[in-house]
C-alpha cells in the first residue's frame, strides 16, 4: 500500500518499512519547535473534559492489554504503569523492547502521566498496560503475525486485563477463511471471558476504503477517527461497519522509527488508543461490569448529530463521550453476557437460525435503511438519544487498522505486511 508524506514545502510519495512488516502513522514536531505546551497540543483532553473526569475516575484498577510492537516501560510517562507482558513473535526479546516505538506511543495516549506537563498525558492515567508484542523486529519475524495476534488475544482473555486494544489491521482480502475463523474464535473466547476488544478501522478512506481484521471480526469495536470539530477525517475508513469514533488527528505522540522528541500524528491507531482509554474511565467506576456492558454504555452515550441515522457510515454509533457516563448518568448497562454487536447482527440476520462460524467471521451489513447516512451523520458532538443497542441492526466493522498491516500475497508466497505513514510539520515555512 502507498502513502503520502506531507510537508508544507511539498508532498512526496513514500512507502516506509519498519520491523520488516510494520509501518506506522506519525509526525515529527519536537517540543523545542513549539510555542505552545504539550498540554495545549493535547486538544482533545479539554474537549473531552478530561480534568473534570479525572476527579471521578482515572482508570485506576483497569488493565489494558496492548497488542502492538511492545512497550518501553522506562519512558518517563510510563513509569510504574507497564506490566511484564509477553512477546508472541520473539519470546527471547520480551515485551519491553519496542524497536519502532508505535506500541510505546499508544501506551502513552492511554495512560501517560504527563511528566509534569512536559510529556504526553494519557486519557486514563490511572490504568495499567499489559504489553503483548505481535510483530517481530526483523523482516523474517514480521511476515506472518496473524498466529501471534490470535495467540495474544487468547492470552489477554485469560489475563487480568479487561480491555484489549489493537491499533492494527490485516487487509481482509489477504486473510484466508481459516485465518478469519481463527481470529473469530479467539474474539469469541475473549468476549466470553468478559473482555472488551477495540481495533482501528483504518486510514485508507480516501484510497480504497479497505476492509481489515481484526476490526471486521464480529464483536470487535471498530474505531474511526475524528478531527477537532468532531467531523470524521477523510482518511478514516467509512461504511456501515464503523462502531465508534474518537479523536485521531493532530495527536502528539512520542516519535517513532528512531526519531527523537514528540511528533504530531494522525490515524485510527491513535483513535483506538483514546477510545480504549475512554472505556477504562467508565469501567473503573463500574468494576463489576463486563466488557459487553461497558460497550453498551459507550454506544448509548456517544455523541452524534440530532436525527442522525444509526449506525452512521462515518461515526458508527457516534464519537466516544466518556464524560457522559463518568460525570452523569451512564444509563442501563444491559445484560452482562450479551454483546450488543453480536446481538444486533443476529437480529438483522435474514435467517432465524444461529449464524454459522464462517458467516459470523465476516460481519454482514445492517438492513438498507440503517446504511444510509447524511453528511451530518459524520459531524458534530450531538446529543445522545435513548435507543436500544441490542435491538438495533448493527454495523459490520470494516477495518483497515490505524497501523494498517496488510499482508500481501502473490502466487508464490506472502510478502511482508505494509502500511503507510504520514509526517506533518505544521511549523515549517
Amino acid at each position: 500500500m502507498r502513502s503520502t508524506v506531507s510537508r508544507r514545502r511539498g508532498r512526496a510519495s513514500a512507502v516506509v518499512s519498519a520491523l520488516g512488516a510494520l509501518l506506522l502513522l506519525g509526525g515529527v514536531v519536537a517540543p523545542a519547535a513549539q510555542a505552545d505546551t504539550m498540554r495545549d497540543r493535547q486538544w482533545y483532553l479539554d474537549r473531552m473534559q478530561a480534568p473534570e473526569m479525572w476527579k471521578a475516575s482515572t482508570g485506576k484498577g483497569i488493565t489494558v492489554a496492548l497488542l502492538d510492537t511492545g512497550v518501553i516501560p522506562t519512558v518517563p510517562e510510563l513509569t510504574g504503569k507497564v506490566l511484564r507482558g509477553r512477546n508472541f513473535m520473539e519470546p527471547e526479546r520480551g515485551a519491553h523492547k519496542d524497536r519502532n516505538g508505535h506500541g510505546t506511543a499508544m501506551a502513552m495516549l492511554i495512560t501517560g502521566n504527563g511528566v509534569n506537563g512536559q510529556g504526553v498525558k494519557g486519557l486514563a492515567p490511572g490504568a495499567r498496560i499489559l504489553p503483548l508484542t505481535v510483530f517481530g523486529s526483523s523482516k523474517e519475524s514480521g511476515t506472518n503475525s496473524i498466529p501471534a495476534l490470535v495467540e495474544a488475544i487468547r492470552y489477554a482473555a485469560d489475563s487480568d486485563a479487561q480491555i484489549i486494544s489493537m491499533s492494527l489491521a490485516f487487509g481482509a482480502y489477504m486473510v484466508d477463511e481459516q485465518e478469519r475463523e481463527s481470529i473469530q474464535q479467539a474474539v469469541d473466547y475473549a468476549i466470553g471471558r468478559g473482555k472488551l476488544l477495540l481495533a482501528g478501522t483504518g486510514n485508507t478512506g480516501e484510497v480504497g476504503n479497505d476492509v481489515g481484521y481484526p476490526a471486521a471480526t464480529l464483536g470487535v469495536v471498530g474505531v474511526g477517527a475524528t478531527d477537532k470539530t468532531g467531523t470524521v477525517t477523510k482518511f478514516s475508513v467509512s461504511g456501515p461497519q464503523v462502531v465508534l469514533a474518537a479523536p485521531g488527528i493532530d495527536i502528539p505522540i512520542r516519535c517513532v522509527d528512531g526519531e527523537t522528541g514528540y511528533c504530531s500524528s494522525w490515524g485510527t491507531s491513535q483513535a483506538t488508543a483514546i477510545a480504549s482509554a475512554s472505556a477504562a474511565l467508565v469501567w473503573s467506576l463500574h468494576p463489576d461490569w463486563t466488557g459487553n456492558q461497558v460497550l453498551r454504555v459507550l454506544m448509548n452515550t456517544a455523541g452524534r448529530p440530532d436525527k442522525a441515522v444509526l449506525p452512521s457510515r462515518y461515526l458508527g454509533y457516534g464519537t466516544v463521550r466518556p464524560r457522559v457516563a463518568v460525570l452523569g448518568d451512564p444509563g442501563a448497562p444491559g445484560p452482562a453476557d450479551v454483546n450488543p454487536l453480536v446481538a444486533a447482527h443476529e437480529a438483522a440476520s435474514p435467517s432465524p437460525s444461529a449464524p454459522s462460524p464462517s458467516a459470523r467471521a465476516s460481519k454482514q451489513p445492517a438492513p438498507a435503511a440503517t446504511q444510509v447516512a447524511t453528511d451530518e451523520a459524520g459531524r458534530g458532538d450531538g446529543s445522545p438519544t435513548g435507543w436500544i443497542v441490542t435491538g438495533a441492526a448493527t454495523a459490520a466493522v470494516v477495518a483497515a487498522g490505524a497501523v494498517f498491516l496488510v499482508r500481501r500475497r502473490n502466487k508464490a508466497q506472502r510478502s511482508p505486511a505494509v502500511t503507510a505513514y504520514n509526517v506533518h510539520h505544521p511549523h515549517e515555512p
